[in-house]
This record gives C-alpha cells, structure tokens and sequence, in this order.
C-alpha cells in the first residue's frame, strides 16, 4: 500500500500554524502538569532515598513507622553497640549513634505561619555516619553544649535560624553555630545538636532510633537474625535506605493519584480540541482527500496520514510540554511528610523514565483525538469529495 509522502502531512499543520500551535499549547499544558507531578514524587523518593547509606542499619521499636513514633531504652541501645559485625572507628569504638528526634514549631520566612521542623540529637558518631553532611557556613556544635546546626533547606525556608541567632526551644535557648548541607537529602530539613543536651532539655529519658554501620554489608541478615532473636530487645532492624526509601511512599502515593487525576480530567479537554482541530482539518480539505484518492492512495493511506498528523501534533504538544516541566528542577519547594509530620523540602526531577512517558502521554492523546477524524476522512468517497471540491 502506498503511504502518503510525510512532507506532505508536516506541510499541513504548518499551513494552520495558528490552529496547531492553539491545539499544541492545550496539549503541552497537560503534559506539563502530568510530567511535574512524576517529578515531584520522584524528587520526593530521591530525597529520601538519598538521606540514607548503603551500609547503615536503622532500629526503631517494633510497630513503629517514624523516627518520632518510636522509643528505645538506654539498656537497649547498650545491648546494640554489642552486637558483632559493627563497625568501628580507628579507637575501637563501635560506629553506633543512639538519637532523639522531635518536633518544633518554627515560622516560615514565606507567609510567617509555623510549620514543623524535625529536630536530631546527634553526635560525633553520628557525624561519621553521614559523611555527606559537610559544614558550609560556620562550625559544627561543640558536643555538651546548647549549640546546634541547621540545614541548608531549613535555614533558606525558615525565619530566625541564620547562623549567629538564637532559637529558643524546650525551656532554653540554642546558639546557632553553623550550616549544613547534605546534597539535597533529607538532613536538609532538619536542626542538629547534641543528643544528651536533647534529651535532657526535652525530658526524654529514651532514644527514638539508633544508627550503626555494619563492618560489611552481607553481615545485615545474621545481624538482624540476633536483635528478632533477642526477647531484650523487641525492636526492628532496617537497612537505612530501606528505611528512608519507605517514608517517602505514602506522600509520593498521594501526590502521584491527586495529580494524575487531575492530569486525566485535562486531557479530556486536550484530546476534544485535538478531535475538533482534525475534524476541521478534514473538512477543509475535502477536495485533497478525493485527489490522493483518485492517484491510487488508498482507504488506509489516508487514515494512517491524518493519524500521522494527529500524533505530530500531539508530539509539539508533548515536547513543549515537557520543556516547561524541565525548567521546574530549577525549584525548591517543600511540603509536609505525612510519615513525619515535618517540613520536607525536595527538588523536582526529571530523569529518562518520565519523559518518556510523558512523550508516551502526549502521543496517547494524539491517538484517541485523531483516530475518529482520520477514520471519517477514509471513509468518504471519491465522488464525494471531488463534487464537494
């Protein structure tokens, strides 16, 4: 079957720029919105994701499914720091960091309304086990004092926390000695200071997580084997990837619905305009039609060159679509993790995977918007159609 020249079908759209391009903005507006919700919730998952290392290992009570829900006794995180396959520091000293985490209430420098920040007791071990949280503006806080650090994120999103001022929390005030950046992982988000001066200031006589590293990866199973198998313990054991990986599921779930549907009720929209944009098309070259009948192109050729057409449409649509979504990596934005409660701020991102479908997307409406118009101008007849010419 001879298929009609595709020079011919591109000379077309261009001939109705003004139609096309009116057809392709709709399109490319719903594939915006498609493309930076995908984006969003990937950006919430790489955050997350990125908070945490390979070879580290999270414990938190059982049940529990955030840091600030769970609760680990002192003698508890004793027995951990016991366990074999830890890792330890050039001392000898096990690489295991028990924590507090809470929240605080701190305006935002946006609209001033109080937001949740999550705040960690840490420590000098605790600081060995990121190592991708590095110091860029001032010092690190001084270990048994009231000082504390801030994240990159925090600080940018929050009134009161430059480096210098003082926050007061828990009945005392707090010494902002320095920034931190984590390279856009959640550590961002969050206030450090020192965990037994957490402890004490927030009346906590219990840890809410404890961190170790394991002096091998493959040593996770037998080690998370000993703490199930210990009637002392009842806590439970997770890779911290694995953990983090985990709090970003329910937010990126509900981003990922909310935003599709409303996706999908736009390309309603899109795929009637294509529909009607084709129609006229078809209507306006009626004359063409019964001349590429009459040459020898058949009923086929002549839906598969208005389809054609329809996807080239949708194809602009789609690449335009997905250039506006790609200028939104240049964006911070923050929202509330709903395992957390707390301030999270995440960038969008865009990688291979999404625009694809997003390409795929646009192109889907160019099918179900052009295939009805198409087949309508393979069925008219010859006579037809050169009568109406």
């Amino acid at each position: 079957m001879k298929a009609v020249p595709l020079a011919y079908i591109a000379r077309n759209l261009w001939v109705r720029r003004v139609t096309t391009l009116l057809t392709a903005g709709g399109m490319a507006l719903v594939v915006y919105v498609f493309a930076t919700v995908l984006m969003m919730s990937e950006g919430i998952r790489s955050t997350l994701v990125a908070t945490g290392q390979a070879d580290n290992v999270m414990v938190l009570r059982q049940g529990a499914g955030a840091e600030i829900n769970s609760a680990i006794e002192r003698g508890q995180a004793a027995i951990l720091s016991t366990l074999p396959g830890i890792a330890t520091d050039a001392l000898g000293r096990p690489l295991l960091s028990a924590e507090p985490v809470v929240l605080i209430n701190l305006p935002k420098r946006s609209n001033g309304k109080p937001s949740n920040v999550t705040v960690r007791g840490t420590s000098e071990t605790g600081l060995q086990l990121r190592p991708g949280v590095r110091i860029v503006e001032g010092r690190m806080f001084r270990p048994g004092t009231s000082e504390i650090v801030v994240g990159r994120s925090t600080a940018d999103g929050f009134a009161g926390v430059d480096v210098g001022a003082s926050l007061r929390f828990a009945g005392r005030d707090w010494l902002i000695v320095g920034r931190h950046d984590s390279g856009r992982s959640g550590f961002d988000s969050e206030i450090w200071g020192d965990a037994e001066q957490m402890a004490q200031a927030f009346r906590r006589t219990v840890f809410s997580i404890v961190v170790f590293r394991l002096a091998d990866a493959s040593l996770y199973d037998s080690v998370k084997e000993r703490i199930d198998a210990d009637p002392r313990l009842k806590l439970e054991a997770k890779p911290e990837i694995r953990f983090y990986a985990e709090q970003s599921e329910a937010l990126a779930t509900f981003i990922n619905i909310l935003g599709l549907s409303l996706a999908v009720i736009f390309s309603i929209g899109a795929v009637v305009g294509a529909m009607i944009t084709m129609f006229a098309a078809v209507a306006q070259r009626t004359g063409e039609i019964g001349t590429l009948r009459a040459l020898g192109f058949r009923r086929g050729a002549v839906l598969a060159a208005f389809l054609v057409e329809s996807l080239l449409l949708s194809a602009i649509g789609g690449v335009l679509g997905l250039a506006a979504a790609s200028a939104m990596q240049a964006v911070d934005v923050s929202t509330t993790n709903f395992q957390t409660f707390a301030e999270l701020a995440f960038r969008f991102v865009l990688t291979p995977t999404i625009a694809g479908q997003a390409l795929a997307f646009a192109l889907a409406m160019g099918v179900v918007g052009g295939f009805i118009p198409a087949w309508r101008a393979a069925r008219l007849q010859i006579v037809d159609c050169l009568r109406a010419a």
